[in-house]
């Protein structure tokens, strides 16, 4: 058990940290109750020692973490690192690079669509993780020395993982896939707050320009108000309310009270005032400065079959290559090539589009055809107009 609570200890492992090539790193920490996450313990481990950071520790100054995090000498290696690096954004505006997500790299390297560290972990080093401590209160101190070890033991098994997918990486040639992925996930704009565009994760619930704006204007308050609060968006408003009022537009404390999913009471507090002058911004809302609102592709039957032809591709391609469908495309960006050569998706650009979406479009064309052999399914090529295909 080797657990650091102070600045100066954290100095000297992070100066015998930053001499490897790369380190393993996980933390624990808590968002239940609040918006932005609590950083409650670090887990950071090289080949030669693997140690816990108490991020509560009185008195003790993250500093040396963050200069690490930020050394371009050495690889950090995470496993699902999005929340891990929204955290380290959050606290410092740092950016851990550069990255390897083991999560991302397995699905490049055939393990299937966003498995988990314990089923890496299995799968790679064939040890069941102890998961009794995974949902423990990580705030309360003292820790446990059955926490500590479970936290140290993640970042252990890590650097096995890592070892292992490097060396998949290598030999099938897809570490320039991966690189692609990094620089995605390393885009600070993935991690800044903007309420003004809270909105987008509903985006698909608004069928005209007037519940759009009104929807824009309550999700935009709704991040605001979280934010300055500190707490969950449920705990503002429930998503389902949110939705409720977008499209009911009430414009009197009563017409709010009447909703039947709208908390009792709200209608006569500060929120309730500020969530009917939000909804008037977006009745006042020029609809010519609204995005223009998406129409659900799959009303039209021809882009159905197809966006189901897609699908099998896919599926196709994925067992093919052994990457992830998930990874390769989504079924919102199946939707958009269907119903457009030149949509703007990652499936048509880079190693997306040479391994599926030039094959997407060629199959949408009719350049390509699917059938079944021997319970399997496989593409046939149209080479020649005039001559048969030939099997892909």
């Amino acid at each position: 058990m080797s657990l650091i609570t102070t600045t100066e200890d954290l100095e000297a492992a992070c100066l015998r940290l930053a001499r490897h090539p790369y380190i393993a790193v996980d933390t624990e920490f808590l968002r239940e109750t609040t918006f932005w996450p609590i950083l409650c313990v670090v887990q950071l481990a090289s080949d030669d020692e693997a140690l816990a950071i108490d991020a509560l520790a009185e008195g003790l100054d993250l500093q040396p973490l963050l200069g690490l995090m930020a050394d371009d000498r050495v690889v950090k290696v995470f496993h699902a690192a999005r929340q891990d690096l929204e955290i380290f954004w959050k606290l410092a505006g740092v950016l851990p690079t550069p990255l390897f997500d083991t999560q991302v790299a397995a699905m490049v390297c055939g393990y299937g669509d966003q498995v988990s560290y314990s089923e890496l972990v299995q799968s790679v080093c064939r040890v069941t993780i102890d998961k009794s401590s995974r949902f423990t209160d990580w705030a309360r101190r003292p820790l446990a020395e059955a926490q500590i070890d479970y936290a140290i033991g993640d970042v252990t098994h890590l650097r096995d993982v890592y070892k292992a997918l490097t060396k998949r990486l290598a030999a099938t040639g897809r570490q320039s896939w991966l690189d692609d992925e990094m620089r995605t996930l390393t885009s600070p704009e993935i991690y800044e707050q903007h309420p003004e565009r809270a909105w987008e994760r509903y985006k698909g619930r608004a069928r005209k320009p007037r519940d759009l704006a009104v929807l824009m204007e309550l999700a935009a308050w709704r991040e605001s108000e979280a934010q300055a609060r500190d707490v969950p968006r449920s705990r503002v408003l429930k998503d389902d309310v949110l939705i409720e009022l977008a499209l009911a537009a009430p414009r009197s404390v009563e017409a709010l009270a009447n909703l039947r999913a709208f908390p009792r009471g709200m209608e006569r507090s500060r929120a309730g005032t500020e969530i009917l002058e939000a909804i008037e911004r977006g009745v006042a809302r020029d609809p010519k400065t609204l995005p223009k609102i998406e129409r659900e592709r799959r009303n039209g039957a021809n882009i159905a079959a197809t966006v189901e032809l897609l699908k099998v591709l896919l599926r196709q391609v994925s067992e093919e290559s052994g990457v992830a469908g998930k990874l390769i495309a989504t079924v919102d960006e199946l939707e958009a090539i269907a119903g457009n050569d030149k949509a703007d998706v990652p499936a048509l650009s880079g190693w997306r589009r040479k391994l599926f979406g030039q094959r997407a479009l060629e199959l949408k064309h009719g350049r390509l055809a699917l059938t079944v052999e021997n319970g399997k399914v496989v593409t046939l090529e149209w080479r020649d107009a005039e001559g048969p295909p030939e099997q892909a």
